[in-house]
């Protein structure tokens, strides 16, 4: 580590007084000169002496400043290093980073928890406690933003030179609760007390602009210059955080930009009186970094999220550019001018289509600030920029319409046509006459109103374009971009994304990465592949006994968070620890698919009340994730959820052979307690339609078995762990297709005696009572649309869920999958993937402090 042995420390008194005694030189990483530096900053910089707390929040931010400080110095270091070593740095723009908790993963990751639990103690106060007060910092949506937290980790540990880029939304995503069964969004005020962990830099300040006009003019020299005018401008300010790398003396910096207006108030609308509009322009620019995924439903919300994704690339850019400006002064290039290293010093990696302007961007300040020809400003965006496709459905793909594009950002409207005109030449010399090829590849998408096709722009303008699982990056190549695949067909490559085991395995599941670790070393933190040590102990039966005992204190422990949720709702609820923890836990999309999880909870309930007295495998079916507040399909299907709970939980025939669990406000620190608790990982999407999922990894990773499609990362997750240790079902993605347009679903719910009944059930009020009609949407859309095809997969899903049951019931056998699942995990550690990426598309490598 780069921190340095202290002269002289402190130790505090057990009683928590305040008072102080200087002692022997110690290390500033052990428990008594953490416990001096939790107390040094509540008398300090909260201006509090222990005795007089009697909250969690003072002495979480204490040990979360206390902690922070031992980062610094090797954050500092680290910074130096790049500079000093020349070092190309990879730039990662994510418009989410689901970051979750901070102060667990940065202990972990400087090796400092179990000193920091006893400064604690000594203090008086529970690590755990001051954990549980920490917010999650909820900056995303969900696996984009957690992937992107993800990556910044494994970045760190392998100590490569890396930035990520995104906003510090002052309101995160919504938190969730469940009222009489239906969700109610509840504001994220997550920095209403501040964080400990940002460093606010205040002179850093970037000029963002909107709206305006394009002012062109002829120079002496006949350089056409081109000015943006009249234009609204609002300041990005940065805010930093630490982001250390495992017990390496990495750390590296995650930058959040926050909207900030030019001017506080206009003086002459307040001197005139109107104090509402003086404050007006204010708060109309600070707006940009107000909330996560504002409400598109309305115009107002989509040019606000243009806005958003227009604020961060811009300002992003401008700090590259800056800091690119500062390493060549360092390392001057006598054999060309400024930039001409520029591509070979930065990659910018595009995390989805919301940071595709970047392309524009890094266009227009090169062209019109920094004074480059066209040529020569293409080629550097183009050998700088690298993007990753994260859906395979066309209408998810971001499209603009040109005037709103062309309102809030011309000058960008300008470049992107220029970009499109000279794309649109190459594609007529390379294939003559094929207008219909121009059509489907150019940018501006013609037909009705304008747009502007973000995803091809992307691919246009980057040298790299990968997709995150290899089934999601074949549908790419041969479905949704064919065209730009025949063109370039060594541009397009697959990585296969990833999670990180230290916060997924070694933080939120400690019994099992104790028992891993004692069994095989701690080589797996670093380099997950050394899991498949653990394969000689699968049918070993007393590492078995201890396996079962872990998921047994993890599912003792999920269980307490149910019934405290449940006993908030009025509804008290406690589930069978013996039964099978059968969890689907993601975000609410009909495409995932919580609906057929649904219908066989019902087909189970059925079987039950129908015969009493048989055999059972006993299941709690746990649901967690948010839908879309303008979601309304999505949020019916939640109170359905519910509405089944309520019936099944409540029936005496059914006792506790069956419960179905909806918990509320998922979201990253929830997540670490189900993953470890879980028996079954429903991953069931429509095969075709889920690009990765990460989910199935992380319940892997925890020695949850997986019952899925052969969609997304769960084909590589079957080829990984073998189909003997894995549940498929299921139609292949070509029989979704081949079956696409002359699907009749109501054809199959007649075929099917128990589907029949099930919907039935749900359309005749069943589920709620004095209000027959409420869940009748759903049944239509299944009967008569069925987008993603349910009822197709329902009989082959049922057959599945009874070959599940059955394993369930042989203890031995199943615990062996449980150990073969967690042993062949390796590939599916983001560190892979990221050294894939660092490998093959950015050029970069290890700098080390």
């Amino acid at each position: 580590m780069a921190i340095q042995r202290s002269t002289t420390t402190a130790k505090a008194s057990p009683e928590r007084t305040g008072t102080w005694a200087t002692t022997n030189t110690v290390d500033p990483l052990s428990s008594d000169s953490i416990k001096e530096s939790i107390v040094r900053h509540l008398q300090f910089t909260l201006a509090e002496l222990p005795k007089h707390v009697d909250n969690k929040w003072e002495p979480y931010v204490s040990m979360a400043l206390a902690v922070r400080d031992r980062l610094i110095e090797s954050w500092i270091q680290t910074q130096e290093s790049y500079y000093h070593q020349d070092a190309k740095r990879v730039y990662y723009l994510s418009l989410e980073f689901l970051m979750g908790r901070t102060l667990g993963n940065a202990m972990l990751n400087l090796g400092i928890t179990e000193a920091c639990g006893k400064a604690l103690s000594d203090l008086g106060y529970t690590l755990e406690d001051l954990r549980d007060a920490e917010w999650d910092a909820g900056l995303g949506n969900g696996g984009l933003g957690r992937l992107a937290a993800c990556f910044v980790d494994s970045l760190a540990t392998l100590q490569l030179p890396a930035y990520g880029y995104g906003i510090r939304y002052e309101y995160g995503i919504f938190h969730q609760r469940i009222v009489n069964g239906v969700q109610v969004e509840v504001p994220d005020t997550w920095l209403e007390y501040g964080n400990p962990w940002e460093i606010p830099r205040h002179t850093d300040l970037f000029s963002v602009k909107f709206y305006g006009r394009v002012h062109q003019r002829q120079e002496p020299n006949g350089r056409l210059k081109t000015d943006w005018v009249d234009f609204e401008e609002v300041l990005a300010m940065p805010y930093d955080t630490p982001i250390p790398g495992y017990k390496n003396g990495t750390v590296n910096t995650l930058r959040l930009w926050a909207a900030k207006a030019s001017r506080d108030f206009d003086f002459r609308n307040f001197n005139s009186g109107d104090y509402r509009g003086a404050v007006e322009q204010k708060m109309r620019s600070e707006n940009i970094s107000k909330v996560l995924y504002p409400n598109d439903n309305l115009p107002e919300g989509k040019e606000l999220r243009l806005k958003q994704e227009y604020f961060f690339v811009s300002a992003t850019l401008q700090d590259v550019i800056r800091r690119y400006k500062k390493q060549q002064k360092l390392h001057p290039n006598p054999d060309g001018g400024l930039f001409a290293r520029f591509a070979d010093r930065n990659a910018l990696q595009l995390n989805d289509t919301h940071p595709a302007l970047a392309i524009p961007e890094l266009m227009r300040l090169l062209l019109d600030v920094e004074g480059l020809g066209w040529d020569e400003a293409w080629d550097i965006t183009q050998n700088t920029c690298g993007y990753t496709n994260h859906t395979v459905m066309p209408e998810a793909l971001e499209r603009w319409t040109v005037s709103l594009m062309g309102r809030v950002l011309p000058r960008h409207l300008q470049l992107i046509y220029e970009i499109n005109e000279r794309f649109l030449r190459t594609v007529r010399a390379r294939f003559p006459g094929d207008d219909a090829r121009c059509r489907r590849m150019s940018i501006i998408e013609e037909g009705g109103e304008q747009r502007v096709r973000m995803a091809n722009l992307a691919i246009v303008g980057s040298h790299s374009v990968n997709g995150v699982a290899a089934l999601h990056s074949q549908i790419l190549m041969e479905t949704v971009f064919p065209d730009f695949v025949e063109m370039w067909p060594k541009k397009f490559n697959n990585k296969t994304n990833g999670i990180t085991q230290r916060r997924w395995l070694l933080k939120s599941n400690p019994k099992l990465s104790t028992l891993i670790t004692g069994a095989i070393g701690d080589g797996w933190i670093t380099d997950l592949f050394q899991l498949k040590k653990l394969m000689p102990l699968a049918s070993d039966a007393a590492f078995q006994e201890k396996w079962r005992a872990v998921k047994r204190a993890n599912k003792e422990r999920l269980a307490l968070e149910i019934s405290a949720q449940y006993k908030k709702r009025g509804a008290p609820l406690t589930v069978n620890l013996d039964s099978m923890f059968d969890c689907q836990v993601k975000r609410l999309h009909e495409y995932k698919r919580q609906l057929l999880n649904a219908l066989h909870a019902i087909t189970l309930y059925n079987r039950i009340k129908a015969n009493p007295k048989g055999v059972y495998t006993p299941r709690t079916i746990l649901f967690a994730g948010k839908a879309a507040p303008g979601y309304h399909q999505a949020k019916l299907i939640i109170k359905l959820i519910n509405s089944i709970g309520d019936v099944v939980n409540n029936d005496s025939d059914v006792g506790d052979r069956l419960k179905v669990v909806f918990m509320a406000d998922y979201r990253v620190s929830l997540a670490e307690k189900i993953f470890p608790a879980s028996d079954l990982s429903e991953q069931i999407s429509t095969a075709g339609t889920e690009a990765s999922g990460t989910g199935n990894m992380k319940f892997s990773l925890n020695g949850a078995l997986t019952i899925g499609t052969m969609d997304g990362a769960n084909v590589e997750i079957c080829e990984e762990v073998g189909a003997e240790n894995i549940f498929i079902f299921g139609m292949l993605t070509e029989e979704v297709r081949a079956l696409q347009g002359k699907y009749r679903p109501a054809q199959w719910a007649e075929q099917n005696a128990e589907l029949h009944q099930v919907l039935e059930m749900i359309s005749n009020g069943s589920f709620s009572p004095g209000e027959r009609d409420l869940f009748k949407p759903i049944v239509d859309s299944l009967l008569h649309h069925d987008e993603y095809m349910l009822l197709a997969d329902y009989g082959s899903y049922i057959a599945c869920q009874e070959k599940v049951s059955l394993a369930y019931r042989d203890p031995t056998t199943w615990t062996k999958k449980s150990i073969l699942n967690v042993a062949q995990m390796g590939k599916f550690s983001t560190d892979r993937t990221i050294s894939d990426y660092a490998r093959e598309i950015w050029g970069v490598t290890p700098v080390r402090p």
